[in-house]
């Protein structure tokens, strides 16, 4: 073999072993908890506090600089869930949130959250955008919030939160599936309305689908790949409202996914394009796997080393 032959065979298994080992820039779907949040779960949770040290401590075990922490403050506005002083107690959870935050500056940002159909939602989302260490963007939580996209009323909502969050310049991180427990309906009719009625609202912004638009932990749940199917196929034709859209990938992905799912998850990586598919781990509770572990099941999926490194080294534009 040629010298110049052998040095380029050398170089491609260098680059292929970089690759394979290397971990995620960033987590981009991470979870703390308060005392509060836990005494608001109540003891049957069995969720312990979590704060940005311990996810420091988390990220640094798998080797990640960066996360995103997203604020819970959701929680406080579940319909039926009775809070005293409900929207003083989303204020307090993100600014928690963003203290946490702030005590890692280099390393975490923080979104804060709210019930985007409660009438405080709006002045929610302009405090955060107004206040030092809260504007990068939001997050919603479909599911929790009950949110209903067959709902006129809420689609028309949700675009005054989708119009403001763009107007700010705020990144919108979005739990798409609907209500499990309640039932709602979910799949591509939905996700067409998400793509043709809330994306317009905010075309200057990244929007990211959270957990390839289930829930997790895992991605047994045939109504959300049947939205992201939707997603991936308007995606995959170009649309132009699509073009800040991105996925992540929390907890989709677990030790124990069957081969044939994982081979869906990997095509369907493939049709959105793997720059747009960004890594996340949701909380460090439960039974949910912790960033190292995580990324490990990730890694089983059968993508090429490349892939592996475009989705390792993906840095959505509001961390930049």
């Amino acid at each position: 073999m040629h010298m110049r032959a052998r040095s380029l065979v050398l170089t491609a298994l260098m680059l292929a072993g970089a690759a394979g080992a290397q971990t995620p820039v960033g987590d981009y779907h991470q979870h703390i908890f308060s005392a509060e949040d836990i005494a608001l779960a109540g003891p049957d949770s069995g969720l312990q506090p979590l704060d940005a040290k311990d996810v420091i401590e988390l990220l640094d075990a798998a080797g990640i600089r960066k996360a995103t922490l997203l604020s819970v403050a959701f929680w406080y506005g579940k319909p039926g869930r009775r809070v005293e002083d409900e929207a003083g107690q989303v204020r307090r959870e993100n600014d928690w949130t963003a203290a946490q935050a702030a005590r890692y500056p280099d390393r975490l940002i923080a979104f804060c959250s709210f019930n985007p159909l409660k009438d405080y939602a709006l002045q929610e989302l302009k405090r955060c955008a107004a206040t030092p260490g809260m504007g990068r963007g939001i997050k919603l939580h479909f599911g929790n919030s009950d949110v209903q996209l067959d709902d006129p009323a809420h689609v028309a909502r949700l675009r005054e939160v989708f119009a403001a969050a763009n107007a700010a310049h705020m990144a919108i991180v979005v739990h798409m599936r609907a209500s499990i427990s309640k039932e709602r309906p979910y799949g591509a009719r939905q996700a067409r309305i998400f793509v043709e009625q809330l994306l317009p609202a905010a075309p200057d912004v990244v929007v990211q689908v959270a957990h390839f638009a289930g829930s997790g932990p895992g991605y047994e749940d045939p109504p959300a790949r049947e939205a992201m199917a939707a997603l991936a196929s308007s995606v995959a034709r170009r649309d132009s409202r699509t073009r800040n859209l991105y996925f992540d990938i929390a907890s989709i992905v677990d030790r124990d996914i069957s081969p044939e799912l994982a081979q869906l998850v990997a095509d369907t990586i493939r049709q959105v394009g793997p720059g747009r598919v960004l890594y996340g781990t949701d909380a460090a509770q439960g039974a949910n796997l912790r960033p190292r572990e995580s990324w490990a099941a990730f890694r089983k999926l059968p993508l090429t080393d490349a892939e592996f490194a475009q989705i390792a080294a993906n840095v959505p534009p509001y961390f930049r």
